[in-house]
């Protein structure tokens, strides 16, 4: 007789989506990011590597850290995202409404519950690939830059999936991968740790 295991009998990417959304209020992990980058005529495909924490607090509130290799900060305070780069002492503010809904962050940190991310993504359930569930999300809109988003969760019997993996596809054929490490179930955080106030002499470009 052939043993099934009792992760694949209840589980799916679009179940585990739905129950990490319902039952996951806040989160916190270590972060690993590849960027791969088309190659031009004659030459071989760019590969970027950063890595840092991120940390969200459902609907509407997220963070990530980049550390390594250079430091850079992206907050979304509920009203405002905000992206920080030290290095050209710069801060770009947009209003998070107008550039949140059909992102990668809606998908893991952002929206209340599947209903809201079915507005902007068609989403299904795709193969199990390297041990994780997976869910395809592909962007209603045809206008953004976004081309498809790819979401794996690791199933744990009795209890909510894990966020594992994010893989992104752009419509220039750029492939961003990040991996999730040590991740927090519902860590307590509070509302000050996503606020965010430019440093005195930073140029700040509103959008």
């Amino acid at each position: 007789m052939i043993a099934i295991s009792p992760l694949n009998t209840w589980a799916s990417g679009l179940k585990s989506l739905e129950d990490f959304i319902k039952n996951v209020k806040t989160g916190q992990a270590d972060f690993t990011q590849v960027v791969t980058s088309p190659a031009k005529e004659g030459q071989t495909p760019r590969i970027k590597t950063s890595s840092g924490q991120f940390e969200f607090s459902r609907p509407n509130r997220f963070k990530f850290t980049y550390v390594k290799p250079f430091a850079q900060t992206i907050v979304a305070d509920g009203q405002t995202l905000w992206l920080h780069d030290p290095d050209l002492n710069q801060v770009t503010a947009r209003q998070q409404s107008q550039v949140l809904g059909s992102t990668p962050a809606a998908l893991i940190a952002s929206a209340a519950d599947v209903k809201a991310l079915q507005a902007d993504f068609t989403l299904t359930d795709a193969p199990d690939k390297g041990g994780l569930q997976w869910v395809l999300a592909m962007p209603k809109s045809k206008d953004g830059q976004l081309q498809a988003v790819r979401v794996g969760f690791r199933a744990v019997a009795g209890d909510t999936a894990t966020l594992e993996a994010l893989e992104i596809q752009d419509s220039f054929g750029q492939r961003s991968v990040l991996t999730f490490t040590g991740f927090r179930v519902n860590p307590a955080l509070s509302a000050k740790a996503f606020e965010f106030t430019p440093p005195a002499g930073t140029d700040v470009l509103k959008q």
